[in-house]
């Protein structure tokens, strides 16, 4: 049976499709009776979502917007 530590390490893989069939079937068992880790690939996949989600090029206002949050922060 594939461990906790061993799903994590094939999480990307196994997202991506990119496990073969008896990977696979051992990520799904495991899944199957692990709780945690169910919730460890259901937000992974939810960070994937997001990450595509983002714009490819740089948001020039970002940087000044994160000068403006820091200044804020440290109260000036």
């Amino acid at each position: 049976m594939l461990s906790c530590k061993e799903l994590v390490a094939n999480s990307s893989d196994f997202l991506d499709g990119q496990l073969r069939l008896r990977q696979r079937i051992a990520v799904r068992m495991h899944l199957a009776s692990c709780r945690n880790c169910r919730r460890f690939i259901r937000q992974m996949r939810m960070t994937q979502v997001v990450l595509r989600k983002l714009p490819d090029a740089p948001i020039p206002e970002l940087d000044s917007l994160a000068k403006r949050l820091a200044d804020v922060q440290q109260g000036r």
